[in-house]
């Protein structure tokens, strides 16, 4: 029996509980990573025992080893009777519905014949007859699910330490990128859309507006012949790009931000996360992601600012929630998203007056908090021993020169410096 003769509910069903198995080793990363710096130790821990309960060293029984069944019958630890963790249900029902959801959204569960028919194809993905196969096209589907719900993985892993510890550690990032790219070279096919692609009715109309310079590069470019003659270089450009465009788009709003606002705007651990994402997805996509992420995080930022006056938020979860997002509404998002990049080499300039845009915002904030005396961000400290650093740990070693001891007459510059001539003058 192949998988076109299984019926749906069957199949959704078994994928639902597989994943709800693997939600479970997710909590134990979620658990673990963050009790360690360097990646080799956050890999190693995973090869200790898995305890369900947070507060107790004892082995898990087989009941309690049970997906959302064992949580759902004993909230209670069996072992010291302390409360489960509420984290335990709510991972493994989530990674238990994306199993099934990514599944039904990217894979036709009816009568899979081409690859035509996946939620995740376009015009320029690799389904269509120019690009050869030595294997069936369903194969090829579920290839590229495997490595998107692997990526997905991560980002529940990400997701749910960065709004614990606002921090991302490598384990549920590297790993996986280094998969994606040998995946990405080893297959070939599991890209969503090529490296390259351009409308060339919109390049010829943008070709006499550029300047005389830039000109040449408005040349219509088919990439199939060499999509077809290297496919394992083409899916290494693919992922290569995309890890670059993903870690090197947050890390430029990054600087801009550290050099405009004096303060961090968003963590490294976000930049690796991106990254990530686009050795998976390809750079078209994850920049997609990347303008995606801020619409859904405008709106909890000012909630989180008119209920706790805080306005800093984990900026991770909203990234993983864009990609999501992006796949499972691929059908109606890519079409508006490929408008742009069918403009070809006027992405560049456009990328860089986005840039110089971003840049002159955040300067006008800045002017405006000014201009209404609100609090401006001050430059870090470097954290270096500085003089009066010094003499405040010296005042506070010896706060009075004359305990235990005679009075003495010594110069007034000595207690000067150490700021004590005014205090001696009162007490005397």
């Amino acid at each position: 029996m192949n998988l076109n003769q299984i019926p749906a509910p069957l199949l959704l069903t078994a994928l639902a509980i597989f994943g709800a198995i693997v939600g479970r080793f997710l909590s134990v990363c979620i658990d673990k990573f963050p009790r360690h710096d360097l990646l080799r130790d956050q890999l190693r821990s995973l090869t200790s025992e898995w305890n369900v309960c947070q507060r107790c060293s004892e082995s898990p029984s087989l009941w309690e080893r049970i997906p959302i069944i064992s949580w759902l019958t004993d909230r209670r630890c069996k072992q010291c009777r302390s409360r489960l963790s509420l984290q335990l249900p709510i991972v493994e029902i989530t990674t238990a519905l994306l199993f099934a959801v990514v599944y039904w959204c990217e894979i036709s569960c009816g009568g899979i014949t081409s690859r035509s028919v996946g939620g995740l194809t376009s015009v320029e993905g690799p389904q269509g007859p120019e690009v050869l196969s030595l294997w069936a096209p369903v194969v090829w589907l579920h290839l590229r699910y495997a490595l998107h719900m692997v990526m997905i993985c991560g980002l529940v892993v990400a997701t749910g330490i960065d709004v614990k510890f606002r921090i991302i550690p490598d384990g549920c990032t590297v790993p996986i990128a280094v998969a994606a790219v040998l995946a990405s070279v080893a297959c070939g096919q599991l890209y969503v859309v090529p490296i390259w692609f351009q409308d060339a009715s919109t390049v010829r109309t943008l070709q006499p507006l550029m300047h005389e310079v830039l000109q040449p590069l408005f040349v219509p470019w088919d990439p199939t012949s060499f999509i077809r003659t290297y496919p394992h270089v083409h899916g290494l450009l693919v992922s290569l790009l995309g890890m670059l465009a993903g870690a090197g788009s947050v890390w430029l709003v990054r600087q801009i931000g550290f050099l405009i606002l004096k303060q961090e705007a968003m963590g490294f651990g976000d930049v690796v996360l991106m990254g990530m994402i686009g050795s998976v997805l390809g750079w078209q996509p994850v920049l997609a992601v990347f303008i995606l992420a801020p619409t859904l995080a405008i709106f909890a930022a000012a909630i989180n600012w008119f209920a706790h006056r805080d306005n800093e938020i984990p900026y991770g979860p909203f990234l993983s929630g864009a990609t999501v997002l992006l796949l499972l509404t691929w059908p109606h998002t890519w079409p508006f998203a490929k408008r742009f990049f069918d403009m070809g080499p006027f992405l560049i300039a456009m990328g860089v007056f986005m840039v110089v845009l971003l840049a002159a915002s955040l300067q006008l904030v800045q002017i405006g908090k000014r201009l209404f005396g609100l609090g401006v961000a001050l430059p870090a400290d470097d954290g270096g021993w500085t003089s009066a650093d010094h003499l405040f740990h010296y005042n506070g070693e010896r706060p009075d020169e004359r305990t235990g001891q005679w009075k003495s007459d010594q110069w007034p510059g000595c207690r000067a410096g150490r700021g004590l001539q005014q205090w001696q003058v009162w007490k005397d």
